[in-house]
């Protein structure tokens, strides 16, 4: 063999990757995820059953139903993403529909013919405000903010101490608002003063 030829044979061998018998490619330890049809399931209800009340939840809080509607809807899209991961959903969703809804930019009330009815899909065709609900969003929009947010909560069954710790103020603010809230809301109204609210 000429020395020409065996540097070129000793080069191949060098620059070739060596050869393991039998070696298998390695292949993570992660198995592909599956959709869990349970999690599905039990988003699907949980959607079916709270989306209207998200969205008055919102409303309550002077927030129009097209607004509402966009920022409950958001809040359950990022909801699915760690469903299995949220053990307390309705605080949760409450928390996060009123954040989106701060960040929603303000629109331009627009001039002109409105369709007929919304999309079949729309979700504020969960919601149907009934005459006197209407008076109580009207009632509640001349309320202060915090007053709003603590009405909001206890209208959807929170205690004092749950309301408390979500809005970051003390039991005693809580009882405080609530109280100014109810009294402001019962001459709006036009309750008498020993009506309940």
């Amino acid at each position: 063999m000429d020395e020409l030829q065996e540097t070129r044979t000793t080069a191949a061998q060098e620059l070739a990757p060596p050869q393991v018998p039998d070696a298998k490619p390695e292949v993570p330890d992660v198995e592909p995820e599956v959709p869990d049809v349970e999690k599905q399931q039990n988003f699907s209800t949980y959607y079916a059953e709270h989306m209207g009340r998200l969205i008055r939840h919102l409303m309550r809080q002077g927030a129009e139903p097209h607004e509402a509607a966009e920022a409950a809807q958001a809040a359950f899209v990022e909801a699915y993403a760690t469903w299995r991961k949220i053990e307390h959903p309705g605080p949760w969703l409450r928390r996060v529909a009123f954040r989106l809804l701060l960040r929603q930019p303000i629109r331009e009330v627009l001039s002109g013919e409105l369709p007929d009815a919304a999309s079949p899909h729309c979700p504020v065709r969960n919601v149907e405000i009934r005459q006197e609900e209407e008076r109580v969003l009207a009632a509640l929009s001349e309320l202060s903010p915090t007053q709003r947010r603590v009405m909001a909560w206890h209208l959807d069954k929170y205690k004092t101490k749950e309301i408390a710790e979500e809005l970051g103020i003390t039991q005693e603010a809580v009882r405080k608002n609530l109280e100014r809230a109810r009294k402001q809301l019962k001459q709006s109204l036009g309750i008498a003063e020993g009506g309940k609210l």
